[in-house]
């Protein structure tokens, strides 16, 4: 296990522009799955996003599968989603740089839904009615894929039960004052959050009041949620008026175990939700924007590789026999991103984020952006089912 690295070595890490620029780069020019993608999908919709537009090339869908190709005009990073009533997530794109296309296969059945593009991916976004009519072939009719679903549901499960018990401790620490002991259950309890936020998205109320970072927010809202609290652990170092904040997180923590109760995420969201992971480390945490008080990012790193390893092993049975060659490379990239991960091991937890230096920041990036490129066929793979 490493030892801290000397604080000589830091570098500032929200200025890591070079690591960022080419993690973009890499994975902002599609989802990696080629023509597959477009052949696979029942048609090809442009998205054309700026600061101020969105831009979607159909309001009329047959049901079925859809890819729709976004690319970001704008000097704003932005996000790209298809609600469900309720805001429910049926598919997203999140961190979209500006001159970037990004894609997204995503399962529509009947219904209306709401398409939203979100430069400085604040508020609610820029919205537009999108009507799916008629009905296809759901991919839970195979029976190979609806067993992937069940068996994920399952392991969500058990990470809720985790994250509320977790969340209750690491509320009681703050609520008690043990400035101590809330930062030493702070990364823990959002392993389990970072671990299933394929689900946790899907619910787009409660996603940014529990995980939204300083800033995220549309004007008028409140900043809330583990971050808020971070922010006063490490550094106000006083929790003494975080009380209410740390009652809503639980509160919300705990509505997101109920709801998760009842959703089972079809094939095609497990894929998404699988690339989704890896695309939160490579195009946002590897500049330390999530936890920039605390500096506990590789923890979440670490949940965001086991979850999204997670979807894509329960997806296997139908990947070997579909894809056998594309699942190997994905074992061998997991493999090398783990390891190259582990190197930062400390104790039961990892070294502070912002001991890394720039040159070891590359290292992480370029698993991770390796192992992305794979992962992300595996959509492509599963909508030609």
């Amino acid at each position: 296990m490493p030892t801290p690295l000397s604080r000589r070595n830091r570098p500032v890490v929200l200025g890591l522009t070079g690591v960022a620029a080419l993690t973009l780069a890499a994975c902002g020019g599609g989802s990696g799955s080629g023509s597959s993608a477009s052949d696979n999908a029942g048609d090809d919709i442009t998205v054309a996003a700026g600061d101020d537009s969105c831009a979607v090339a159909k309001a009329d869908l047959d049901a079925g599968t859809h890819r729709f190709t976004v690319t970001n005009s704008g000097s704003k990073v932005t996000e790209f989603y298809v609600y469900a009533d309720g805001d429910r997530v049926m598919g997203e794109v999140e961190n979209i740089a500006p001159g970037v296309a990004r894609e997204l296969l995503v399962q529509l059945p009947a219904g209306t839904y709401e398409t939203a593009c979100k430069p400085g991916m604040t508020g609610d976004g820029i919205r537009t009615t999108l009507t799916v009519s008629g009905t296809a072939p759901s991919l839970s009719e195979d029976q190979t894929l609806a067993q992937a679903g069940t068996d994920y549901q399952r392991y969500v499960q058990s990470q809720t039960g985790a994250l509320v018990e977790q969340t209750t401790a690491f509320v009681n620490a703050v609520k008690a004052g043990d400035i101590e002991g809330a930062k030493a259950l702070y990364p823990a309890a959002r392993t389990y959050w970072e671990r299933i936020e394929p689900v946790a998205e899907s619910f787009g109320d409660l996603d940014p009041v529990i995980d939204g970072r300083e800033g995220d927010q549309a004007e008028g809202e409140d900043f809330t949620g583990f971050h808020r609290i971070e922010k006063a652990l490490w550094q106000a170092g006083d929790v003494s008026d975080m009380g209410p904040y740390a009652d809503q997180l639980l509160t919300n923590v705990q509505e997101i175990a109920i709801r998760a109760n009842d959703v089972q995420l079809d094939a095609l969201h497990l894929a998404n939700g699988a690339k989704g992971l890896l695309d939160e480390i490579a195009t946002g945490k590897i500049t330390g924007e999530e936890d920039r008080y605390s500096h506990t990012d590789l923890w979440d790193f670490q949940a965001n590789l086991d979850g999204s390893q997670n979807a894509v092993q329960v997806l296997r049975p139908y990947l070997q026999e579909a894809d056998p060659d594309l699942v190997g490379q994905i074992d061998q990239r997991f493999s090398a991103a783990q390891a190259e991960l582990a190197t930062y091991r400390q104790g039961d937890g990892f070294v502070s984020y912002d001991q890394l230096t720039e040159e070891q920041l590359r290292g992480l990036s370029d698993s991770i952006t390796a192992l992305t490129e794979s992962v992300s066929r595996v959509a492509a793979v599963v909508a030609q089912r």
